[in-house]
């Protein structure tokens, strides 16, 4: 496994599955000459984005971000169209670290998508982190329940019913922890949240999927998926400014689990191992 130290707090990325989504989907207006040099596809024009949850480990317990595509919840028509080539190992991921699931205490969500949400509850519906709080922003727990014609598509109600009374959602900011803070940005969804972590001079930060893939650097570089593009834009010049210094982390990119960025070049990055099935 590899891992990244920020102070006190050890983030290690687990394996919790891989979709094989549309490039262009992926990639919004961008044009496939330019976006595929970037990043690798498919004869299918497919793009590899692995759901991998960052565990984060200090002295204030186990934490999650985002929870995998989980296990058994993708019929073979979903499976075939997102490109599900395998599904969560955080179980046993998290057993090579002599941890289970019951020792995850918190679990930030940023953001409800089912690529996000699947591993919350088993194929049985019961919540696979036992013992854990849930996060995320009031917005995005509002839409995941009572979602629109179009985000529907997304948010599922199997990915929330069994763990309603683990959910505590804030509204602007949230301090997880002290080091750790949780900010509502929308952009991606209406509810969409970044998670900063910090901690003896050093910065990490998830902007998850304003900023999926290394390939998204470029603040004009906003997926299909994003319900509201312009405040992606907009979201993204805000926090590159604000993390110039920062380690950037990745629950999607198959390639860098965590990078730092000069302008829009990669200085010093941190490569996931080899992903099955890519």
């Amino acid at each position: 496994m590899c891992m990244l130290n920020i102070g006190k707090f050890k983030l290690t990325p687990l394996n919790g599955g891989i979709t094989q989504m549309d490039g262009g989907a992926t990639f919004g207006v961008v044009p496939k000459p330019l976006w595929q040099k970037k990043y690798p596809h498919n004869d299918n024009n497919q793009v590899p984005l692995v759901t991998y949850p960052i565990l984060i480990q200090s002295e204030y317990g186990n934490m999650l971000i985002d929870s995998g595509v989980g296990n058994g919840k993708l019929d073979d028509k979903r499976k075939r169209n997102y490109g599900v080539n395998f599904e969560s190992n955080i179980a046993d991921e998290l057993s090579r670290l002599n941890l289970s699931t019951d020792d995850i205490n918190v679990i930030m969500m940023s953001h409800m998508h089912f690529d996000h949400a699947l591993g919350l509850t088993s194929s049985t519906g019961e919540p696979v982190f036992k013992n854990a709080k849930i996060i995320t922003s009031q917005s995005e727990w509002d839409e995941m329940r009572n979602p629109n014609i179009r985000s529907k598509a997304t948010y599922w109600k199997m990915n929330y019913e069994g763990i309603e009374e683990m959910v505590e959602p804030f509204t602007d900011e949230i301090e997880i922890c002290p080091g750790i803070t949780m900010i509502h940005t929308g952009g991606h969804s209406e509810g969409h949240s970044v998670i900063e972590i910090k901690d003896g001079g050093e910065r990490a930060v998830h902007m998850a999927d304003l900023l999926p893939t290394t390939a998204h650097r470029n603040p004009l570089w906003v997926t299909a998926y994003d319900d509201y593009p312009m405040d992606s834009i907009f979201q993204k010049e805000e926090l590159f400014e604000c993390y110039q210094d920062a380690w950037y982390i990745f629950y999607h990119d198959v390639r860098h689990f965590a990078v730092k960025f000069d302008g829009g070049e990669i200085i010093e990055e941190m490569r996931r191992e080899p992903v099955v099935s890519v």
